[in-house]
């Protein structure tokens, strides 16, 4: 462990204090259950054809853009136009 990082519970600066630490406590007691749950972001991968692949990558690049952020892009917007759909239904 870094030297100038300390656990953040024990304040331990190596490993071996920390499970020392842990050893003598217990979670529980240091449990805070209305502290905010950490962001989790979720990866997953999608399968298309490389042709499809090739189209996005053109356009990402023609609007200067990461692929991820185009797609995450256009995902949200097909969303909102279906979820704006369904409420007029």
């Amino acid at each position: 462990m870094d030297a100038n990082k300390l656990s953040t519970i024990s304040k331990a600066g190596t490993d071996e204090a920390i499970g020392a630490f842990w050893d003598e406590h217990d979670f529980a007691d240091y449990d805070n259950p209305n502290a905010p749950d950490g962001e989790i972001e979720f990866i997953c991968a999608v399968p298309i054809e490389r042709e499809l692949f090739a189209a996005i990558e053109r356009q990402a690049q023609k609007r200067g853009v990461m692929i991820e952020t185009l797609v995450k892009v256009w995902l949200q917007e097909k969303l909102l136009g279906s979820a704006s759909l369904e409420a007029s239904a």
